[in-house]
């Protein structure tokens, strides 16, 4: 559910900056690195582009001790339980003008202010490709995260050493699980409590 996720926002963030009149087809999905090292990339240049990009991972460990197993007709099935993650977007506009990119950051904080809980039921979204099809249920918050001015410099090192008007939101929490089944069971539907003490 991560890419799925990811592509939902990119959506949903495009639909508001075409909303504010501030161009359409703005928002794509990719490394802000193809900024310096391959502009041109498959002939799909990220000028004039807001770029969602994924910066980090960070798993939830309050999540991790949950039961192993679940009841399916009637038997208990074992599986690995899900990774749950948090994951750490970043927000750049590169737009051709700097005052279109700062327009255009200050509607994606306008955006997430408005509407910070997304899920199947508060959000539709396009299917027009398999993996976005296969999307059922799902459920995550998206919050503002302020770096230090210490870890902003690293992040942009990191990029290249360009920086460009950027938010970074924290997208919580997302549900990684892999459909394999580790063991399966029979029920335990009775207990005997029919004890006799031992004497010496």
């Amino acid at each position: 559910m991560l890419y799925e996720s990811l592509e939902i926002l990119r959506e949903q963030v495009e639909i508001y900056l075409e909303e504010m009149d501030l161009g359409t087809n703005l928002v794509t999905l990719d490394s802000i690195a193809h900024f310096i090292d391959k502009p041109n990339r498959d002939n799909q240049p990220l000028d004039n582009k807001v770029v969602v990009s994924l910066l980090n991972l960070q798993e939830e460990v309050t999540l991790k001790n949950q039961r192993n197993y679940t009841v399916q007709s009637g038997k208990p099935v074992y599986k690995n339980t899900p990774v749950f993650v948090n994951a750490y977007i970043l927000f750049t506009c590169n737009r051709l003008e700097y005052a279109f990119s700062l327009r255009s950051l200050a509607a994606i904080l306008q955006f997430f202010q408005g509407k910070n809980s997304f899920n199947h039921k508060n959000t539709l979204f396009s299917r027009n490709t398999q993996v976005m099809q296969a999307v059922k249920e799902f459920q995550f918050t998206v919050e503002l995260y302020t770096p230090s001015f210490e870890e902003l410099n690293y992040i942009w090192s990191m990029h290249g050493g360009k920086a460009y008007p950027a938010a970074i939101y924290k997208l919580n929490i997302l549900s990684i699980e892999r459909e394999h089944i580790l063991d399966e069971g029979a029920l335990l539907t009775q207990v005997n409590t029919n004890f006799k003490h031992l004497t010496s």
